[in-house]
């Protein structure tokens, strides 16, 4: 629900009612992941999607249905191979959708107003909903901030809202997304409820080293790909908002003393495009002791071994070097400022998920990787 807050919240100010399915579980190879969301408001005007298409039609009547009798539903749809023209997934997959009517005075609505305000201004917040267990409490929010005070509630047992709230502030100083088990009564046994956890977190930044052409395509992939984006190079001849209009800060600085003073995070990725030893090795001594997303430096390979052997001398250790991506991108065989954009993009997107970089084609790999397993690899907000 919330990656379509900016609208919801449009929505919410307009005084309009609205029936919003999320996809709240999925299993194989689902084209959306828990936390997608279509919205239906009661004109019929459609925002969003939790399925690429497959089933859009289908959850559309469902969201129509809860506007009329006010009803949460939960229905679950996948791939059936006795009725080819059934409605269901053609990947192959199965997603569980919660749809939930938010209606004006409703008990819920004043929760869900406040949870997409936070999330519409880019504030940090996550909402809890039960997705699974007693009918009564089926998709009730439950409105967590980043202090771990909560607003709403999910009904059922008092020391449910308390537990839930736990859980979910842990998701969303991770930034994450999905489904967390908890017992009904609050306890972490007994009998289960299983909760969706909607985060909502500021944009992950993007820090692009050196005020060069190149840089200009990556700052306007950045951007599309949902990222804050800083340009920073200590030459104020070349760092300027005309030949980087699209960046949301442009830095005169020495860019190691830059990075050490700005903040960063586990969703930070870094991409350095000096190609100078005099900039990059104080820079990737730094930015490599960081707890970022990604480190990656342009450079030929001639390159990329001089500047690891500089590295070596001022003490970066060989398990810091791994972290290096250098020379910075996939193989695409890129020439040109926005295809080698596209390049660095990709190994990004790569890393940021699992991917392997190779060719889907003859591949015997998972076309969308488990986004907890990606979590788990040396370089893994999302969002």
């Amino acid at each position: 629900m919330l990656d379509i807050a900016d609208e919801l919240h449009r929505w919410v100010g307009q005084g309009r009612d609205f029936a919003v399915a999320t996809v709240v579980a999925v299993g194989g190879s689902a084209p959306r992941q828990p936390g997608a969301a279509l919205a239906v408001d009661s004109g019929g005007t459609v925002i969003g999607s939790v399925s690429g298409g497959c089933v859009e039609g289908a959850v559309y009547e469902l969201c129509q249905q809860a506007l009329e009798d006010g009803e949460t539903v939960q229905e679950r749809f996948g791939y059936s191979d006795d009725d080819a023209f059934a409605i269901g997934l053609t990947c192959g997959g199965t997603i569980d959708v919660l749809v939930t009517p938010v209606l004006v005075g409703g008990r819920s609505r004043a929760v869900f107003e406040a949870a997409l305000a936070v999330a519409a201004r880019g504030g940090a917040a996550a909402v809890a909903r039960v997705a699974e267990g007693p009918a009564e409490l089926l998709g009730r929010p439950l409105l967590v901030h980043a202090d771990g005070t909560y607003e709403g509630t999910l009904g059922g047992h008092p020391g449910l809202d308390a537990t839930a709230a736990a859980e979910a502030r842990a998701m969303l100083d991770g930034g994450r997304t999905g489904a967390v088990e908890i017992g009904a009564e609050g306890a972490r046994c007994g009998r289960p409820v299983r909760l969706l956890v909607e985060s909502s977190v500021p944009p992950p930044r993007m820090i692009v080293f050196g005020a060069i052409d190149f840089a200009s395509a990556l700052v306007r992939v950045g951007k599309f790909l949902g990222y804050e984006v800083t340009v920073c190079d200590a030459r104020p001849v070349f760092a300027t908002k005309n030949r980087f209009p699209d960046a949301d800060e442009i830095v005169v600085d020495w860019p190691h003393r830059y990075l050490a003073a700005t903040p960063v995070d586990a969703r930070t990725v870094l991409c350095v495009l000096t190609h100078d030893a005099k900039f990059d090795v104080p820079l990737l001594e730094l930015a490599l002791k960081l707890p970022v997303a990604y480190v990656g430096a342009m450079g030929s390979r001639r390159t990329h071994e001089d500047r690891n052997a500089r590295l070596r001398e001022v003490g970066v250790t060989e398990l810091e070097l791994a972290r290096l991506r250098s020379p910075i991108g996939l193989d695409l065989g890129a020439r040109s400022p926005e295809e080698t954009a596209l390049s660095i993009a990709a190994e990004i997107v790569a890393s940021r998920r699992g991917g392997s970089g190779r060719s889907l084609t003859g591949a015997h790999t998972p076309i969308h990787h488990d986004a907890t397993a990606a979590a788990t690899t040396p370089v893994a907000r999302i969002a």
